[in-house]
């Protein structure tokens, strides 16, 4: 197996040169640079990955911080976490998952020991110390998320604000004029989760500006029994429906429609927006705006390897335009 020692013969130039044309550390020419490479090709060397990192000042890995609640969808929860790994993999990264109970001490732990060249944050709170943490660190860290306040962070996450309008311009352009909203159980909506919080109002903020009655009902975890019997008592004249909530749920949706002698879409049309899950297993084919987390976490990464890369480490929010799947499952209400 060829050494360091053999490329440097070959190449005519020091070991440490050698290095330098590997690992980018340093400026040479690109007459040595070529030379050296055409060296290592020739003899098929492979440095070890350890000095290369060595070299570069870098471990190679992403660090990814996804706490655990109560009320997380572990389904959702590992979605996002495998597509960072893959986009991360593609860019020649490896991942580590921070499992420590306290991810604040588990993001500094990461920072000050380099035990990785950059942090992924997923399931982010509207009000998140990690976002003070990440401020005050000397260190790349990127958001997938929309935290409150955005001061000096990089963040991405789906236009949920947009989807929501999105949703409701749908079924009022349909003709539906009593739209009720299925959200997030309350332990998930107490806890201040960004993307339920900015969906609500964006939902209730469209319905005001096109004047049309709307309610909004919080389900049990894996039921929307009660909260389609609340919608229904609010709004005697409900015709249309968005699914802002988990996959459980939205399955359930439908039967509990039918419970009350309601059919989609020929009584209810229905939408579910910024959906992790596809709805060809509801039952009916429902209207779908999609949470695509290969797209969120693929722009997450690559900021985050343009700031360990490049030094691209301003503030930034990047917003993923929803698109819209139509499944027939809105229609002109009857009567």
């Amino acid at each position: 197996m060829a050494t360091v020692d053999d490329v440097a013969k070959a190449a005519g130039v020091s070991i440490s040169t050698v290095s330098y044309a590997l690992s980018g550390k340093r400026s040479i020419s690109h007459g040595t640079r070529e030379r050296v490479l055409k060296a290592a090709a020739e003899l098929d060397y492979l440095p070890r990955a350890s000095a290369r990192m060595l070299a570069a000042n870098r471990s190679q890995i992403i660090a990814v911080t996804a706490p655990l609640h109560a009320d997380t969808d572990h389904s959702v929860h590992m979605q996002f976490a495998m597509e960072v790994t893959k986009e991360a993999r593609a860019l020649d990264y490896d991942t580590l998952l921070l499992v420590h109970d306290d991810p604040m001490e588990a993001m500094r732990r990461s920072a000050g020991t380099a035990l990785a060249d950059g942090i992924i944050v997923l399931d982010v709170d509207a009000h998140d110390a990690r976002a003070d943490l990440a401020r005050r660190l000397d260190y790349p860290v990127v958001f997938v998320g929309i935290p409150a306040d955005t001061t000096g962070l990089m963040c991405v996450d789906l236009d949920f604000e947009a989807a929501a309008r999105m949703a409701v311009d749908r079924l009022v352009d349909a003709g539906h004029r009593g739209i009720g909203l299925i959200s997030h159980p309350r332990v998930t909506m107490d806890r201040e989760s960004n993307f339920p919080l900015r969906f609500l109002s964006s939902f209730e903020d469209r319905c005001r500006e096109h004047g049309i009655d709307f309610a909004v009902a919080y389900p049990d975890e894996h039921s929307a029994t009660r909260a389609v019997s609340e919608l229904l008592a609010a709004l005697p004249h409900l015709t249309g429906l968005v699914l802002n909530t988990g996959s459980d749920v939205a399955a359930d949706s439908l039967p509990a429609l039918l419970a009350h002698g309601f059919t989609v879409p020929h009584d209810v049309s229905v939408i579910a927006a910024a959906a992790a899950y596809t709805t060809h297993h509801l039952g009916v084919p429902i209207d779908r705006i999609p949470l695509d987390a290969h797209a969120s976490c693929a722009a997450a990464v690559d900021l985050l390897v343009a700031a360990i890369d490049r030094g691209e480490r301003g503030a930034r929010t990047v917003l993923l335009p929803p698109e819209y799947q139509d499944f027939g499952s809105v229609r002109t209400p009857a009567g």
